[in-house]
C-alpha cells in the first residue's frame, strides 16, 4: 500500500499558559451525590435525564473541549460526535468549516448548515462565539429530537450553552497562548530543469520546436511555494470572572485571539475580540430574571483560498520555476520592455518583481500581487443578547418568556493602486478606494409554559410554547473614490476632495422575513422503564402563498429501559440496555420572500410614438401559487448499552428522506423572464448507521478513558424535475461539469470518461474501430488515453460518461484516548474519513505552459513506458487533460492524528509552596501526522456544498505547544 505521510515544512512552537484563581466565600455550596450522578442533556426549551432520552442526541461537556487549542468554535465537534461531519474549508485564519449533521439534506434552497441555538437564541453561525465560554454542546440529530424547532431544523440542530456563575464561589481564570505555525505539507512540483524538459517534450510532440535550448543550465529555479509559505504567529488571551450568592450569579469573560496565515501573512490574518456577561437574579421566591450578552469584533484579511483563477496559492502551483522572484538585470529578461512599464510593482529596493514569460492570465508573481492587496480588510461587530423571566406559578406550573436579538455590522475596505503584473493582468487606468458597510438586525420572542408532575411511578412534563421571529432587517451602502492623488494605500483616504465624476455610491435595503410558531411537547415515563416523547410544531412563514403559509411538523419517540425491569437479571456482561426509536417531520423554507408570486419589475424599457424611451415593466419570473414547504422526515432506531461495567455503547440506524425539495427550474430564454421560477422538484434519501463506544477504568494510580465513534452514510437522489435523469452540478474551468445530481447516485457524484489505458502504438489506435469501420478516437496518437465507448455507438462523447466516484464521504470516524498515571496524563485524538473521491484540479487547463506536479514524470514517452499516464501535449487534440475522466480523481481517505498532549501535575506539597492549588505543565502536538494517498495539500476538503473539488486548498498548519495550567 502506497501511503503518503504529510511532511513538515517547519515547526509550530506555542507557549500556552492557563491560570485559575478561586476564592471561596463563607456560603456552603455542597451538592448532593444524587444531583451529580444523574446526567442531564439539553433537549430544546428544557432538559432531560440522559438515561431517559429517546432521541438521537450527541453531547459534549466543557471538560471534553477545554484542552482543544483556541480557534473556530465549530471545530470542537470534529471527530467527537457520531453522524456530525466537520470539514475545514481552508487553513486560512478565521475560515469557517463545513458542518453537516447526518449528511446532505437538500440540494435546492439554502445551505445544508445546521440550525445553531446559543443560550436559546437562534443564530446563523457561531463564528462570534468564544470557545472558552462554552459549557456544553448538544447535537439534535434525528427528527424526533429536532422537531421542537420545526421549519429550521431539517438539517439538524446544535444547541450551545455558555458558562454561568456558581453560587457561593468567586472564580477568576486566565488562559493565554502564543505560538508560531508553518505548513505541514507542500506539493511536489517540477523544478526549472524538469519543467523545461517537459515543456520541450510537449512542444515537440505537437510538431513544434523545443521551447528551451539548454535545459541543463536552469538548475532548480524558483520554488514558488517557498516564496508564499511563511511562519505565522498565533496568540490568544482569555480572562473570566464568575461567582454568585443565593440571589444572583454572574459569569463574565474577555478574550482576544490573533492568528497570522501560513500563506503570505501580510494579506492573510485574523483578529477577534470577545466580551461576555451572563447573569441570573432571583428577585422573588417565584421569579427569576436573567440575561446573556456577547460582543465580538473581528478583523480579517484573506486570500483566494480555494480558487484556480489567481491568488498566491494557485500562482505558486502554476507559475514556471524558470522565472526569478526579482529582476536585477532587465536586459537579460525576455520581453524586457515589460519592466519599463511605469506601474510595474517593485520590491523595497526598487527591483521589479519577475514577470513570467510562459505563464500569464491571472497568474502573477505572488510577492508583486501581495503589494497590490495591502490595506484591504474585512471587519464585523456582532452583538448577541437575550433577556428572560422565569415565573414559578405553582408547584407544577412555570412560565418563561424571553426576548432574543442579534445585531451585526460588517463591511470591507480596500485600496487598488495602478499596477502592472503582466501584459494580461494590469490596472493602468486609475486607482480606487472602496468601502462597504452593512448591518442586519434579527430578533425573536418566545414564551413557554411548563407543567411537571410526578405521581406514583409516573412522571409527566408538558410544554406549550409560542414564538415570533423577524429576520433580515438589513441595509447597506458602499462608496468608491477614483483617481486619488496617491499611489500608497497608507495615504489613501475619503477625505480627498476629488471631482464628483470620480465618486460613485450605492445603497440597498434587505427583504424582511417574518415567522410565527406554536409548539408543544409531552415527555412521559413510567418508573424510568417506559418512555415517550411527543412533539408538534406549527410554523407560519411569509415566503409562501396564503394556502401554504403554515406547515405542521409532528414527531414521536419511544424508549424502553429493559434493564430497569424486574425480570432483568443482575449480571456483569450487559449492565443496562435501552431501546429507543422515533420518527419526526421537519421543514425548510430557505428561499427569498414571495417566490410564489409574479411581480412586475422596471427595466423593460421601450420606445413609443415619438421614439422616445419610456420606462417599461415586465414580469420577473413565472408565478407558482402551489409552491410549498420542503419537508424532511426521519426514522431513527437505536440501542444504548452498558457492558462489562466499563463500556458504554450506542448504535443508531436511521433513514432521512427529504421530499418536495425547493429548487429553481431552468426555462428557455424566449420565455422572457429574468429569474428562473421556484418549484418543488426533488427527493433525496440519507441512510446511515452511527456507533459510539466509550470505556473508562481505574486501577490504583492508573486510569484510562477512551471514546470512539464511527458513522456510515449512504446518500441517494431519488427524484429530479420532471423525472429527468440528472442535472449537471459543479464545473471546473473549461472542462465544464465534472459532477452531477443524478437519480440513483449520491449528491455531487463525479461523472466522466473511464480510461481503459494508454495507446502504445498506432496499430492499437487503428484497431479501435466502430461497427462501420471508423476510428473511435480519430484524433488519438500513441501515448493518448483510451476512452471507453460505454454505450457502444462507435464514438466518444458525453453519452459515454460513467459514474466515477462519490464526493460525499461514506465513513467518518474519531477516537479520543485519555490516560493518567499518578501525576502524568496523556491525551490523544485522531479523526478521519473514507469512501470518497477528490477531484484534484490544481493545474490551469487553459495555460498549456503551467507547471506540473512531479507525477507527470511518469508519463508515456514511448511504447511500454506507461499504461496509466498519457503523454504531454500543448494542443491535446485527444483531450487527455481537458475533459473530465478518472485521471483527475484520487481517494480522499485519510486518518489524522489531530492532537496529542502529554501533561504533568506537580505534587500538591510542591505547588502549595508557591501558593497554588494546582500546577500542571504539558506539551501538545496538533495535526501531527496524516496518513493518506491524496497528493494535494490536504484530503480534508469540503468546499461548502460543492464537495470534493480541490482548486488550490489553503493547507492547515502543524502545531507544537508547551503549556502550563496554574490554579490558586
Amino acid at each position: 500500500m502506497n501511503v503518503k505521510i504529510s511532511r513538515s515544512l517547519g515547526m509550530v512552537a506555542v507557549l500556552y499558559f492557563t491560570a485559575n484563581f478561586s476564592a471561596q466565600n463563607t456560603t456552603n455550596d455542597t451538592v448532593s451525590k444524587e444531583t451529580k450522578i444523574e446526567e442531564v442533556v439539553m433537549i430544546g426549551y428544557g432538559t432531560q435525564k440522559k438515561s431517559n432520552v429517546t432521541g438521537a442526541i450527541s453531547s459534549l461537556k466543557a471538560s471534553d473541549i477545554e484542552d482543544i487549542p483556541a480557534g473556530r468554535p465549530e471545530q470542537v465537534l470534529q471527530g467527537r460526535a457520531a453522524g456530525v461531519s466537520v470539514i475545514s474549508n481552508s487553513g486560512q485564519p478565521g475560515a469557517s468549516p463545513t458542518v453537516r449533521v447526518r449528511g446532505i439534506t437538500s440540494f435546492g434552497a439554502g445551505s445544508n448548515d445546521p440550525l445553531w441555538v446559543v443560550d436559546g437564541i437562534v443564530v446563523d453561525n457561531i463564528a462570534w462565539l468564544n470557545q472558552t465560554d462554552i459549557e456544553g454542546i448538544e447535537v439534535l440529530k434525528d427528527g424526533a429530537s429536532a422537531a421542537i424547532y420545526g421549519v429550521s431544523a431539517a438539517k439538524g440542530v446544535i444547541l450551545v450553552t455558555t458558562k454561568k456563575g456558581a453560587k457561593g464561589r468567586l472564580n477568576m481564570s486566565y488562559n493565554g497562548s502564543f505560538g508560531v505555525g508553518s505548513a505541514s505539507r507542500k506539493l511536489d512540483l517540477l523544478n526549472a530543469t524538469q519543467y523545461a524538459t517537459i515543456m520541450n517534450e510537449a512542444s515537440v510532440n505537437d510538431g513544434r520546436a523545443p521551447m528551451f535550448t539548454n535545459t541543463s543550465t536552469l538548475g532548480q529555479g524558483t520554488d514558488w511555494q517557498d516564496v508564499i509559505f511563511n511562519t505565522a504567529q498565533r496568540s490568544s488571551h482569555d480572562f473570566s470572572i464568575s461567582g454568585g450568592s443565593d440571589k444572583s450569579t454572574f459569569y463574565s469573560s474577555f478574550g482576544y485571539f490573533e492568528q497570522e496565515g501560513i500563506v503570505m501573512r501580510d494579506i492573510s490574518n485574523y483578529k477577534r475580540l470577545n466580551a461576555r456577561i451572563n447573569s441570573t437574579h432571583r428577585v422573588l421566591d417565584f421569579l427569576t430574571i436573567g440575561q446573556t450578552f456577547a460582543y465580538t469584533h473581528t478583523k480579517s484579511v484573506g486570500i483566494n483560498a480555494n480558487g484556480e483563477f489567481g491568488g498566491p496559492l494557485s500562482s505558486a502551483i502554476n507559475l514556471d520555476p524558470t522565472t526569478p522572484v526579482t529582476i536585477t538585470d532587465i536586459s537579460q529578461q525576455p520581453f524586457s520592455s515589460d519592466y519599463n512599464n511605469p506601474f510595474i510593482v517593485r520590491d523595497d529596493y526598487g527591483n521589479p518583481y519577475g514577470i513570467s514569460h510562459w505563464v500569464n492570465k491571472e497568474m502573477s508573481n505572488p510577492l508583486a500581487f501581495q503589494k497590490t492587496q495591502l490595506g484591504r480588510y474585512n471587519w464585523s461587530d456582532d452583538m448577541v443578547a437575550n433577556v428572560f423571566a422565569d415565573l414559578k406559578i405553582s408547584k407544577d406550573f412555570s412560565f418563561k418568556s424571553s426576548l432574543n436579538g442579534k445585531l451585526s455590522y460588517w463591511g470591507n475596505q480596500g485600496f487598488t493602486p495602478r499596477f502592472y503584473l503582466s501584459p494580461s493582468y494590469k490596472n493602468d487606468t486609475f486607482n480606487s478606494l472602496f468601502r462597504q458597510n452593512e448591518k442586519k438586525f434579527e430578533w425573536s420572542t418566545e414564551n413557554t409554559i411548563t407543567y411537571q408532575k410526578k405521581f406514583g411511578g409516573h412522571s409527566l412534563n408538558v410544554l406549550l410554547g409560542q414564538g415570533y421571529y423577524e429576520y433580515n432587517i438589513s441595509s447597506g451602502q458602499n462608496v468608491t473614490y477614483q483617481n486619488l492623488p496617491t499611489e500608497n494605500w497608507q495615504d489613501a483616504s475619503f477625505n480627498f476632495d476629488i471631482p464628483q465624476k470620480d465618486r460613485s455610491t450605492n445603497a440597498w435595503d434587505g427583504k424582511e422575513t417574518h415567522k410565527t410558531s406554536y409548539f408543544g411537547r409531552i415527555v412521559y415515563d413510567y418508573e424510568n422503564k417506559y418512555l415517550f416523547t411527543g412533539t408538534i410544531r406549527r410554523d407560519g412563514s411569509s415566503k409562501f402563498a396564503r394556502a401554504y403559509h403554515w406547515g405542521t411538523f409532528p414527531a414521536m419517540s419511544l424508549g424502553w429501559n429493559i434493564s430497569n425491569e424486574n425480570f432483568w437479571p443482575e449480571n456483569n456482561i450487559v449492565n443496562s440496555l435501552k431501546l429507543r426509536g422515533g420518527y419526526g417531520s421537519l421543514g425548510n423554507d430557505a428561499i427569498d420572500n414571495f417566490q410564489f408570486a409574479n411581480f412586475l419589475t422596471a427595466g423593460s424599457n421601450y420606445s413609443f410614438g415619438d421614439n422616445s424611451i419610456h420606462i417599461g415593466y415586465a414580469p420577473s419570473t413565472l408565478e407558482n401559487p402551489e409552491l410549498k414547504w420542503e419537508k424532511t422526515s426521519q426514522l431513527n432506531i437505536a440501542a444504548d448499552l452498558k457492558l462489562f461495567r466499563n463500556f458504554d455503547l450506542s448504535v443508531d440506524v436511521f433513514r432521512k428522506k427529504t421530499t418536495d425539495i425547493l429548487r429553481q427550474v431552468n426555462i428557455p430564454g424566449y420565455v422572457g423572464v429574468t429569474n428562473n421560477p421556484w418549484r418543488n422538484i426533488g427527493d433525496m434519501n440519507n441512510d446511515g448507521v452511527e456507533v459510539s463506544l466509550g470505556y473508562k477504568k481505574n486501577w490504583g494510580d492508573f486510569g484510562i478513558s477512551a471514546n470512539g465513534n464511527f458513522s456510515y452514510l449512504k446518500n441517494e437522489i431519488i427524484r429530479l424535475e420532471d423525472d429527468k435523469p440528472y442535472d449537471n452540478f459543479a464545473s471546473f474551468q473549461s472542462m465544464g461539469p465534472v459532477s452531477r445530481l443524478q437519480i440513483g447516485y449520491s449528491y455531487g457524484s463525479f461523472f466522466g470518461f473511464q480510461n481503459a489505458g494508454v495507446f502504445q502504438n498506432q496499430a492499437e489506435i487503428d484497431a479501435y474501430r466502430n461497427s462501420a469501420g471508423g476510428l473511435i478516437q480519430p484524433n488519438a496518437k500513441p501515448g493518448d488515453f483510451i476512452r471507453t465507448d460505454v454505450n457502444g455507438d462507435g464514438k466518444i462523447d458525453e453519452a459515454d460518461y460513467v459514474y466515477l466516484g462519490n464526493s460525499v464521504p461514506k465513513y467518518t470516524f474519531g477516537f479520543t484516548l485519555n490516560m493518567n498515571y499518578k501525576n502524568f496524563d496523556l491525551m490523544m485524538f485522531a479523526q478521519g474519513q473514507a469512501g470518497n473521491k477528490i477531484f484534484q484540479g490544481l493545474r490551469r487547463l487553459d495555460i498549456q505552459t503551467a507547471n506540473y506536479q512531479t507525477a507527470v514524470l511518469d508519463r508515456w514517452t514511448g511504447e511500454g513506458t506507461s499504461y496509466t499516464n498519457a503523454r504531454v501535449s500543448m494542443d491535446d487534440l485527444n483531450q487527455n487533460y481537458t475533459r473530465m475522466s478518472d485521471h483527475y480523481l484520487q481517494k480522499g481517505d485519510y486518518l489524522r492524528l489531530k492532537l496529542v498532549q502529554l501533561g504533568y501535575t506537580l505534587p500538591k506539597n510542591v505547588s502549595e509552596t508557591i501558593g497554588a492549588g494546582k500546577v500542571r505543565f504539558y506539551i501538545t502536538a496538533e495535526n501531527l501526522i496524516t496518513f493518506t494517498k491524496y497528493t494535494g495539500y490536504d484530503p480534508e476538503i469540503a468546499g461548502g456544498d460543492t464537495y470534493g473539488i480541490d482548486r488550490a486548498y489553503y493547507p492547515q498548519a502543524r502545531t507544537f505547544l508547551f503549556g502550563a495550567n496554574v490554579q490558586f
